[in-house]
Formats: structure tokens, C-alpha cells, sequence
């Protein structure tokens, strides 16, 4: 029987101690991202551990789990561990298990994966996290980045802090997804999954971080920016949302918030999608790349 997907308040966060974990963590970089050691996905998570890793994935937001030769079954099992899964209706999935979503570059057509994002924010409930195997990959190239969406509203100045602490921002699926469809599939997902509105500064459920939660994948415009400043003249108006969101965007390219994947086959990263975003360096055509992904519902952002 599948256990229950428990979380953690942010006192309970506050209160683990990495000390007693039974794994090993080695950080990345001061900022995001550590690699773990003894934890094998073939085998469930009792709930002690279960929780460590959970405290483990808040605190550093992005988790890398080496040697992990599991079936598409035990990757579902794994995943699923840490709350339900979506089937991304735009993406191809595993035929056996459509949890998973499919990644693969055979050298005959790039990857579009490489802009910063966070999955699947366009859905009125974006996903609590991701969990991404290598399946086969080039032996140089293909990395992944991740960003620590968190540290980048810390450090924002406090007058765009001001200014953006009451905005809500439009998600769309469809300037992204929407170019590899059909018309008539274009219109069926329309209507599915119309834009969604979030706010721009999200708290984080779990850990009670402030997160800037805007990427250029899926956020198109704000949906409040007049409300908040109004204008004069028609400059005042959209060049200045557009100038504050692309401020905005590049928050997630500073290398002090990131951290660098190289994969290797059998390779597992599993993220907090709620806190970080990822870019999937496209350098590697025409050699082949194959990935699985699970992604965990989330809640809906406040």
C-alpha cells in the first residue's frame, strides 16, 4: 500500500537535525544543490527517512542521487513517495507508466528545454517538485542548472521588494508548448489550460521562505501592474511591466544562486519546484539524450 505523502511544517523544518539523517550529504555550492549518499531507490522509504529526505530536498532545494539503476515502476514508486503525480498532457509519456515524462534527443532534433523555468507553473496548482533520471546521455554536455529562487528574492533590493510585494503575474503553457501543436490541438489545450495568475512573491508552505516566482518559460505579463502604478503616458505603462519582469527574469541567471548538474546514466536529481528553477544546457547535438521525469503535485501558491 502506498504511504501517505506527509510533509513538514516550518517549525517541524526548522527542528531536524541534519545530524541524525541516515545518509550522507555533501553540498554543492554554499548556495543550492548536495549530493546524497545511502539512499537506494529499489527499496521504500520508511517514513524516518522519508522525512530527512524531505527536510534534506527543503534545505537545499535540489538533491542528486548517483548509481540509481531503477525500473520506470520504482521511479513512479519513489516519486510518488513524496506526494501524487501529474501526466503532463503536453509532453510524450512512458507507455507503461504515464507518470513519466519522456526526454529523448536522438540526433536528429534539439532539445527546447534550455530556458530557466519552473514546471508546469502555468497549471492552477504548479508542482510541489520533480524527480529526473539519466537514462542515456552524452559523456560531455547536456548538463542541467538549477537556481535557488529564494536567495534570489533575499537579495533583491528592498525598494523592488516594495514593488513587487503585491503583484500577481499571468503563467501560460501556451507560448512555450503551443508552437509543436497542431491548430486543433492548440485550441483543445486552450481550453483546458487557460493562463494562470499567481503571485509574484510566493511563501514557501514548508520552509516559510519568500520566493520570486516569476520565469521566462511560462510568465507572460502582470496581471496587476497598473493597479499598483499608475502611469502618465503610455511608456510608464507596458515598457515599464515589461522592463520589471525581464529585471525579474534575470534574477535566475546569476551563477551565485545556481548549480551545475553533469549527468551520468543512472543518475537521479530531485528538486523543490516551488523554490527553484532549472535550464537544460542544449550543447550536446547531435548526440543522444534520454531522461524520465515524475512531477509531484503541488499546492496552489500564496
Amino acid at each position: 500500500m502506498q504511504a501517505t505523502a506527509l510533509t513538514l511544517s516550518p517549525e517541524a523544518f526548522r527542528a531536524q537535525d541534519p545530524e541524525s539523517w541516515p545518509f550522507s550529504v555533501r553540498r554543492c555550492t554554499p548556495t543550492i544543490g548536495a549530493e546524497v549518499d545511502g539512499i537506494d531507490f529499489r527499496e521504500p522509504l520508511d517514513d524516518d527517512t522519508y522525512l530527512a529526505l524531505r527536510a534534506a530536498l527543503l534545505k537545499y532545494k535540489v538533491l542528486f542521487f548517483r548509481k540509481q539503476a531503477i525500473t520506470p515502476a520504482q521511479h513512479v514508486a519513489a516519486a510518488r513517495r513524496f506526494g501524487e503525480l501529474e501526466v503532463h498532457p503536453m509532453l510524450a509519456n512512458h507507455p507503461e507508466h504515464p507518470e513519466l515524462v519522456v526526454f529523448g534527443r536522438d540526433g536528429e532534433k534539439r532539445g527546447r528545454e534550455n530556458l530557466y523555468h519552473s514546471d508546469v507553473s502555468w497549471r492552477e496548482i504548479p508542482s510541489m517538485g520533480s524527480m529526473l533520471r539519466c537514462v542515456t546521455c552524452p559523456d560531455v554536455g547536456g548538463d542541467t542548472i538549477w537556481v535557488n529562487m529564494a536567495a534570489a528574492y533575499e537579495n533583491l533590493p528592498g525598494q523592488v521588494k516594495a514593488r513587487i510585494d503585491n503583484l500577481k503575474a499571468v503563467h501560460d503553457a501556451m507560448p512555450t508548448f503551443g508552437v509543436a501543436l497542431s491548430e486543433e490541438k492548440y485550441a483543445e489545450m486552450r481550453a483546458k489550460y487557460p493562463p494562470m495568475v499567481h503571485p509574484v512573491v510566493r511563501a514557501h508552505p514548508e520552509t516559510g521562505e519568500k520566493i520570486l516566482f516569476v520565469n521566462e518559460g511560462f510568465t507572460t505579463h502582470f496581471a496587476n501592474f497598473a493597479k499598483g502604478e499608475p502611469y502618465r503616458i503610455g511608456s510608464d505603462y507596458r515598457p515599464a511591466e515589461l522592463d520589471l519582469l525581464q529585471y525579474l527574469y534575470r534574477q535566475a541567471a546569476a551563477p551565485e544562486y545556481q548549480v551545475r548538474l553533469r549527468w551520468q546514466p543512472d543518475t537521479i536529481a530531485l528538486w523543490d519546484n516551488r523554490s527553484t528553477q532549472h535550464y537544460a544546457v542544449q550543447d550536446y547535438f547531435p548526440a543522444v539524450r534520454h531522461m524520465n521525469r515524475a512531477t509531484i503535485i503541488g499546492d496552489r501558491p500564496v
